[in-house]
């Protein structure tokens, strides 16, 4: 491994992503670090953006899944793929994000510096789109509510670097080192949520999550033109990571919190309240199963 420039792997998960896959491949091979490498791991898209993709950006390496395996297992295809090839970092990125000319260089210099030897975990500031808005700026966990939720001020403007409770796989700069002890992504979740749980297991491994104000990239979360499936899989995960993750004395109150949870959506279901998306979570609690 070069001091200066380890080799970096940068992992796109792509399922149907056709409106976004080439604006975000545009933008990582536009780049300056120069030592990356572009794994584009397709999970059975049917719009043709593999193709497109494949035919537009042919110096990245392309797997094609036969499947719709979900983020975590397909990501962990193309992570795998990466530490057999000797990477030092990998960068998990969405396939509706785009990156800034020195995002990958502004990662790689403060993951590289002594500032946090602790930490193993590093996300850009992620903006919604083309706004000034910003969609995240670290993570913080509220276990009584059951909440991971994204922050969206920096604490501190002038600071590079800050630790956070867990960084997002929309952008998402992994020492391998993290891998090597904490394992990959845990394949249980499907949709949302196994981010979160890497980076709480990291921690138990004494591997810290950092926010680096300096590296940016903007995210236009196509999720949102399935309100439905999103909702069903952040209640589906959610219930999934608490109930894995919450310490030990917080394990009673989440049982019983949950339960309250579920009769305030079965009320609401039967009310008529909450629409489409309440049904969405009804299913979902039906669907959950204990961890």
């Amino acid at each position: 491994m070069s001091n200066n420039f380890p080799k970096v792997f940068v992992i796109i998960l792509n399922y149907n992503g056709r409106n976004t896959i080439k604006e975000c491949l545009a933008s990582v091979f536009r780049m300056n670090y120069p030592n990356f490498e572009v794994v584009i791991v397709d999970n059975d898209s049917r719009d043709g953006s593999f193709e497109l993709a494949k035919n537009s950006f042919p110096k990245a390496h392309f797997i094609k899944n036969k499947k719709n395996l979900g983020f975590a297992a397909g990501s962990n295809i193309g992570i795998r793929f990466a530490l057999e090839k000797m990477a030092d970092y990998v960068f998990l990125l969405n396939n509706d994000a785009v990156v800034s000319k020195n995002t990958l260089s502004e990662l790689i210099k403060v993951a590289q510096s002594e500032k946090l030897k602790s930490a193993g975990i590093f996300s850009p500031v992620i903006f919604k789109g083309n706004t000034k808005k910003i969609w995240f700026a670290g993570g913080k966990i509220n276990w009584l509510k059951m909440r991971a939720i994204h922050k969206n001020k920096l604490q501190v403007a002038s600071c590079k670097l800050q630790v956070t409770s867990y960084a997002t796989g929309c952008a998402m700069l992994v020492k391998k080192e993290v891998f090597k002890k904490t394992g990959l992504l845990d394949e249980n979740f499907f949709l949302y949520y196994e981010d979160a749980d890497f980076c709480v297991r990291a921690k138990k491994e004494g591997f810290k999550s950092a926010a680096v104000a300096s590296a940016k990239v903007k995210h236009y979360e196509k999720s949102e033109e399935n309100k439905k499936a999103k909702t069903y899989w952040l209640v589906v995960s959610g219930i999934y990571f608490f109930q894995k993750n919450s310490p030990w004395f917080l394990r009673p109150w989440i049982a019983v919190y949950l339960i309250m949870r579920k009769l305030k959506n079965k009320r609401d279901v039967a009310l008529g309240k909450g629409g489409e998306l309440a049904k969405e979570v009804a299913r979902a609690y039906k669907d959950t199963k204990p961890a």
